[in-house]
């Protein structure tokens, strides 16, 4: 979000948004909220009426809201609703995003969580040098790399498999979603037979289409490596997020 706005930043939302849980919509509004609660990205708010009373049941007030389960039939979605009375939020309710069955804007599925207007993604080629070392044991060379930009964010380099040492990879089970890029797959990083580095390496198989041009390409946090970008070492970004 801007640096300008301040906190919570409310905005109309252009577009129908649909909820479902337990085979229903308990939400079908085309007069939701975009709501930043923090810097890093918003979420929707609808107007209290937007949901049926049937599918709130009351569990506890919590300073200047109230709390509830969202029923449909035999599917319950624990305290996944929270309703606001005072202050800016007053008239508004949230709904805990994972504990739906699906969201959609317009006639799209999302994932994870609404994207920012104010954010953008760029995926651009280059022919810069890159190398990665984890542990003093270069891992990736390349000339062919891929840099993704993203608003207010570390720039990520993607690198193509086959310019890194793939023996070296060890596919891990973690998995992580972004709704700009889509779902991730991880590995650690064997450097020797007793140290393993875990989950410092991602990669997509199926990006989403803005991000199409980093499917296949390995990414290295480079918090916890070191990378040299035509021969100058670079400096360790402060950022978590990938």
């Amino acid at each position: 979000m801007p640096p300008f706005f301040s906190l919570p930043h409310i905005e109309d939302s252009p577009k129908h948004i649909r909820v479902l849980l337990g085979g229903k919509y308990v939400i079908d509004t085309k007069q939701a909220k975009l709501v930043w609660e923090h810097t890093y990205y918003p979420v929707y708010f609808f107007r209290q009426t937007d949901i049926e009373k049937e599918y709130l049941d009351f569990k506890s007030d919590v300073g200047d809201s109230a709390v509830y389960d969202v029923v449909v039939g035999q599917k319950r979605a624990k305290e996944a609703a929270k309703s606001y009375s005072m202050g800016q939020l007053a008239g508004l309710i949230k709904l805990d995003f994972g504990a739906m069955d699906s969201w959609f804007e317009e006639d799209e599925e999302i994932f994870i969580h609404p994207k920012d207007p104010y954010k953008r993604v760029d995926v651009a080629q280059s022919s810069r040098h890159v190398r990665v070392e984890v542990s003093g044991v270069e891992v990736a060379n390349t000339r062919a790399p891929r840099f993704l930009y993203e608003t207010g964010l570390p720039v990520r380099t993607y690198i193509p498999k086959t310019d890194c040492r793939l023996d070296l990879l060890v596919t891990s089970d973690l998995k992580t979603g972004c709704p700009y890029k889509g779902f991730a797959q991880y590995y650690h990083v064997q450097v020797s037979p007793g140290k393993k580095v875990d989950n410092i390496v991602w990669w997509y198989d199926a990006p989403n289409l803005e991000c199409a041009g980093i499917r296949g390409y390995v990414a290295f946090y480079d918090e916890k490596v070191d990378v040299w970008v035509d021969g100058q070492k670079q400096e360790r970004p402060k950022s978590k997020w990938s």
